[in-house]
């Protein structure tokens, strides 16, 4: 029933050159109970699932995602180390060494093959982008895995797929996603959407949608909300607006979104933390009441990143999903909510911390005399140094631990993931050190990578920017730059340069 696929069908329906799977046999731990089995178990069998991470049904041993290369457009198949484990992120890296790659389909594990493909233009949108494939590194299982990282302009769709509802039809779907890249623009969603990428009116979507868009006021909090896109409307109850005052969002880096509709006369949304805990309901009763709405018209295609007109104005975050067939009972949606969390995303890498190994956590300490207890942490999004020690908040303990990665522009070199933030950089503008999430570009690529050299006070390690390479990073009132030994700017300063840009690479404070 999951036999490997070795070629892929185009968005036009063309058979494409043939992909290789990038499959390694090195084993790793699967689950024998995954979503898709708790959930066909449960007489909802799946009609979509989607990841780039790892598998979702225990027999699964086919590829996750593909990818497209583009230093000479060739494509190949990122497959699993094991059947039912984790995504072989080593392959991908191996592929896309000294270039870079987008991913361009994104294969359905389900007996339907409603493959995900970069998504055309649409009504409301031109066409889209696959997401960069390396724009955001997490850890799942104990293995380094990749999510999928929305920067707007970005989406996939499949259209006319096969066995999802239409015309009423019960369903549901989830969606792991995070709550720390987020915006209001229309429409981070995963699920059922419109055949024409067109709005054709009231009822024709049934998608979850998340992030801190409020369609109808008042929304409690500053969200993101997990909300119901049912076209004309991101819905959080039948109403429109919240009824739920204490349901002010979940700005956890790991979200479970998930959203349920028998398409005649109730849907029901929930979320939860995707690291620990059950799933709260957020809403569960009728269909909205203007028409249109109930019963359902549910079109059938499938969509991920964009509203259903390809409104693709949105950020965000994808790590797994699934649609089924037939509302599912809330002991299954508990049931794939614990599978969930026994997959540790965002849990500690394997590799040991401390060091300038990728995969290492690492706290950078200030080797100055005046500031060794401080140390660089992102606050309100820009890198500064604070005092930080064993009593410090687990925030601030948060803040200022960072995952070694590969740089962005140049394997040779580094890159700082925020440990917190998935899928965030430290990457310099204007001189100044600050926390944003990946974007693919060439010019972020660049100012994220730093290349580590001898301290230049006789301690440590200094780091060069990649792009800059007479700048070093230095912490100057406080504040962290690239800064050159002498110079307009004040923070140039030649006083204490050589201490301030030597740093000590400690054990992370939050692992």
């Amino acid at each position: 029933m999951f036999a490997r696929r070795t070629a892929s069908l185009l968005a036009g329906g063309t058979l494409a050159l043939a992909a290789t799977v990038l499959n390694a046999g090195q084993a790793a731990a699967a689950a024998t109970s995954l979503p898709c089995d708790i959930y066909g178990a449960a007489g909802t069998a799946c009609v979509a699932a989607h990841s780039t991470t790892r598998a979702l049904y225990s027999s699964y041993n086919g590829p996750l995602y593909q990818l497209k290369r583009a230093s000479d457009g060739a494509v190949a198949n990122v497959g699993l180390l094991a059947a039912g484990g984790y995504a072989n992120a080593a392959a991908q890296d191996s592929f896309c060494t000294g270039t870079t790659c987008v991913i361009t389909v994104i294969y359905d594990q389900s007996p339907r093959h409603n493959d995900l493909f970069v998504e055309p233009a649409g009504a409301a949108g031109p066409a889209n982008s696959g997401v960069p494939a390396d724009a955001l590194p997490v850890t799942a299982g104990g293995h380094a895995v990749y999510g999928a990282s929305f920067s707007g302009r970005m989406g996939y769709r499949h259209t006319s797929a096969a066995g999802v509802a239409v015309n009423g039809q019960a369903e549901g779907m989830y969606m792991v996603t995070s709550g720390t890249h987020v915006n209001n623009r229309c429409c981070f969603d995963y699920g059922n959407a419109e055949v024409s990428i067109a709005d054709t009116g009231n009822g024709h979507m049934d998608a979850i949608n998340f992030g801190t868009e409020c369609w109808f006021s008042p929304c409690a909090g500053q969200g993101p909300w997990v909300q119901a896109d049912l076209e004309n409307g991101l819905f959080q109850s039948d109403a429109g607006p919240s009824k739920n005052s204490a349901y002010t969002g979940n700005a956890a880096p790991f979200v479970t979104a998930l959203l349920k509709n028998n398409g005649q006369n109730f849907f029901a949304t929930k979320d939860g933390n995707a690291q620990s805990g059950g799933l709260a309901t957020r809403y569960a009763g009728p269909e909205p009441a203007q028409p249109g709405y109930s019963p359902m018209q549910q079109e059938g295609s499938i969509v991920l990143g964009t509203g259903g007109d390809n409104s693709n104005g949105s950020i965000g975050s994808f790590f797994e999903g699934v649609m089924t067939s037939g509302l599912p009972t809330d002991a299954a949606d508990n049931a794939v909510q614990a599978n969930v969390v026994s997959v540790g995303y965002g849990g500690p890498s394997p590799v040991a911390g401390g060091t300038l190994n990728p995969g290492s956590t690492i706290s950078l300490r200030a080797t100055t005399a005046c500031c060794t207890t401080r140390y660089i942490r992102h606050q309100f999004d820009d890198a500064v140094t604070s005092v930080v020690s064993s009593g410090s908040s687990a925030l601030d303990k948060n803040d200022a631990s960072w995952i070694v990665r590969r740089g962005l522009a140049n394997p040779s070199c580094v890159s700082f993931e925020s440990r917190n933030y998935p899928g965030d950089f430290l990457r310099h503008y204007n001189y100044r050190l600050l926390r944003r999430p990946m974007d693919g570009s060439a010019a972020f690529r660049a100012d994220a990578t730093f290349c580590p050299q001898a301290g230049k006070n006789g301690q440590g390690t200094s780091f060069a920017s990649f792009n800059y390479p007479d700048r070093f990073l230095r912490h100057y009132d406080n504040t962290v730059y690239i800064a050159s030994n002498g110079g307009p700017d004040t923070f140039d300063a030649t006083a204490s340069w050589a201490d301030d840009v030597s740093w000590a690479v400690n054990a992370p404070w939050a692992p």
